[in-house]
């Protein structure tokens, strides 16, 4: 094990103990620390340097080393301003009592609360460990706000309403058109699910997260990282932007008005920094009205400077938007019907909501308060929690995947990033009473790690991925659920093995997404930027490989999504 210089007699007691503490503790698994620590494009944000004369002395270049190390592997957990997120608060009235020694060691070896290994995992070296242990004693700069005049800046109608196609000029099965992430290179390729060639591939913001559909299926919204927006129309000879905005720093969520006599109409889009949410027009993304998340949390009624906006869904019950605000465990129902005197239900849930989706009904949505171990129900019609359920370590859901149990009725499924299970949740509170709103059985998969899991209504399917899990065989490949037969276990597809790549990049396989049909399922086969990747195509009915899209544009191909499935929140 690495060792780390400490002063003698400095903070001795408190050193030893947290260093046996971190010998004691179960480790963070890499699968944890690969999602916490992802990168924030705030890192590339200029920012004054926040000195505190009682802190410890830092240069401006180790001030702003140390900045971007932590936004690039902290702030996830412990908040912009380390106030605190899903890991505990980092403030100089916390961090100076301890002392730059025992941070050191902190950081170092972890803590049983979580804190990953830093030195010892190889993360980090010795030196990076002090200039951290260092940063953290002083107080934590500030990103700049972004509000109304910032995002007009940003704010581009390439092709105007007027000029755009007044009917389909392409011959493109546009439902079954596919849109995939290309993370590392600021981009999505359009791929033609008929014939698996590639339409356009359209820059945008960095990493973007998710591709949501319009109402009418027309345009394509896909949200960057770094709060980027663009709009695709669909109807163009050939696919692409006709506008785009960035409506914050850094976001993750991005949906567009499906309640009958408002399709079209309206966008909305929420941001990690600044924490609030923006209603644009539908045809333009021209923003109307920004909204502060900023609160006091559901448990302890304390107040957060920085709630990110998490998921966000169109309800298709009433002219809603369902607003997921992480730290504060609070879902907002935003009534859109007036935007001038726009209405907001709160709904307390429960903290670190994350990713959701709807049941088969859609009048409940399911959402993840990931690291409170919970899903929270809440339901569309009489705007109100429903239940909250225990769940497994760390739900990712993406939107999770219904199906009908042959014992339970229709369920819902998540998966977990922290252990292997895949949880049921029952969602007939009619015929299925019994078992409405509980975790009616627990599936147990190849391991932790799971991002993404799917199944169709005309498919016996269910598909579970575990990208982020340290085993590469494991990483690799998928496990299916026959959803007739969930006693026999699953089957593993090696998706990665499948795709014969031709270097050793990761080969993670992440997210099956169906075509429109319901026969065919899409994996993305990641790796690195400079490594070759591929999208690998399995025929649903018998689990063999259909085909494998290579093309060197496929750069760091991971999430997709199917016009046709997205657009009518069918997973």
């Amino acid at each position: 094990m690495k060792s780390i210089r400490i002063r003698p007699f400095a903070a001795a007691l408190a050193i030893l103990a947290l260093a046996a503490q971190a010998q004691e503790k179960k480790p963070v698994t890499p699968a944890e620390m690969n999602y916490q620590a992802g990168g924030s494009p705030l890192a590339t944000e200029p920012m004054y340097q926040a000195t505190n004369p009682k802190a410890p002395p830092m240069t401006q270049a180790e001030f702003d080393r140390a900045r971007q190390v932590y936004f690039e592997r902290c702030a996830g957990c412990h908040g912009v301003l380390r106030k605190g997120a899903t890991g505990k608060p980092l403030t100089p009235d916390i961090t100076l009592s301890k002392g730059t020694d025992y941070l050191k060691v902190f950081i170092a070896y972890g803590s049983p609360a979580g804190m990953p290994n830093w030195l010892t995992s190889g993360e980090m070296d010795e030196k990076t460990v002090d200039l951290m242990a260092r940063y953290i004693q002083h107080d934590a700069p500030t990103p700049p706000e972004f509000g109304m005049e910032q995002m007009k800046a940003t704010w581009k109608v390439i092709v105007p309403p007027a000029d755009r196609p007044k009917k389909q000029m392409n011959n493109f099965n546009l439902p079954n058109i596919f849109s995939t992430t290309l993370r590392d290179t600021g981009e999505v390729a359009l791929i033609d699910g008929d014939t698996k060639k590639i339409i356009n591939i359209v820059k945008t913001g960095y990493a973007v997260h998710i591709s949501r559909l319009s109402a009418s299926g027309r345009y394509l919204f896909v949200i960057g990282r770094d709060g980027k927006i663009n709009m695709i129309d669909l109807w163009m000879e050939k696919p692409d932007t006709v506008a785009e905005i960035r409506i914050g720093l850094e976001a993750r969520s991005v949906d567009s008005s499906k309640f009958k006599g408002y399709e079209d109409k309206f966008v909305i889009a929420g941001s990690y920094w600044p924490p609030q949410f923006v209603v644009m027009r539908g045809d333009t993304l021209e923003p109307l009205k920004i909204v502060s998340t900023r609160g006091n949390t559901v448990d302890k009624q304390e107040y957060h400077p920085e709630p990110r906006v998490a998921s966000i869904v169109a309800s298709h019950y009433k002219p809603e938007f369902v607003v997921n605000v992480k730290e504060t465990g609070q879902t907002l129902l935003v009534d859109y019907s007036n935007i001038d005197a726009l209405k907001i239900t709160t709904i307390g849930t429960a903290r670190f909501l994350h990713d959701g989706g709807f049941d088969s009904t859609k009048r409940y949505f399911m959402v993840a308060a990931n690291q409170s171990n919970k899903i929270a129900v809440v339901d569309m019609k009489d705007g109100k929690l429903t239940q909250l359920v225990d769940v497994g370590k760390i739900p990712h859901p993406g939107r999770g995947a219904n199906f009908v149990h042959p014992k339970f009725g229709p369920v819902w499924s998540t998966g977990h990033l922290g252990d292997e299970t895949i949880s049921l949740i029952g969602t007939d509170p009619v015929k299925n009473k019994q078992y409405a709103f509980k975790e009616v059985a627990k599936l147990t998969g190849q391991g932790g790690g799971n991002l993404f899991l799917k199944t169709h209504p005309k498919s016996q399917h269910l598909y579970v991925d575990t990208p982020l899990n340290p085993d590469a065989k494991i990483s690799q490949s998928v496990a299916v659920f026959d959803i007739k037969n969930l006693d026999k276990g699953y089957t593993v597809l090696p998706i990665a093995e499948w795709a014969d790549l031709k270097d050793d990049g990761a080969k993670r396989v992440v997210q099956p997404e169906y075509n429109k049909a319901g026969d065919e399922v899409w994996f993305a086969v990641w790796s690195a930027k400079n490594k070759e990747s591929a999208l690998v195509v399995v025929d649903d009915k018998t689990l063999k490989l259909k085909t494998v899209i290579k093309d060197p544009k496929l750069i760091t191909p991971t999430g997709h999504f199917n016009v046709y499935n997205t657009q009518h929140d069918i997973y």
